[in-house]
């Protein structure tokens, strides 16, 4: 299968998710999390739709897999929160793009 950089965008969102489930205990942080969700969302929704077409450049789907595993494995919550702001930043880099 060739991926594409919506397909690795896809990924990147999920990740994100992951991470907003394990900041949701800190409820004093909820806005600060719904407002990375809506700047960051939307800024890789708008690479997804102008490139989602696009092959993957080399090794962004290896950084993404990366990306996503670390996510996975986070439990703490204000960690969760720190990741929430780097991880699109990060795909967005591996992506070729700036942030």
């Amino acid at each position: 299968m060739n991926l594409t950089v919506a397909d690795l965008v896809t990924r990147a969102l999920a990740a994100c998710d992951v991470l907003a489930e394990t900041a949701a205990p800190i409820e004093d942080e909820l806005q600060y999390v719904a407002d990375l969700d809506t700047v960051w969302g939307a800024r890789l929704r708008a690479v997804s739709a102008a490139r989602g077409t696009d092959p993957v450049p080399p090794g962004a789907e290896e950084a993404l897999d990366a990306l996503a595993a670390e996510a996975a494995r986070i439990s703490d919550p204000h960690r969760a929160i720190d990741w929430l702001s780097t991880l699109p930043q990060v795909a967005l880099a591996a992506l070729g793009e700036a942030a």
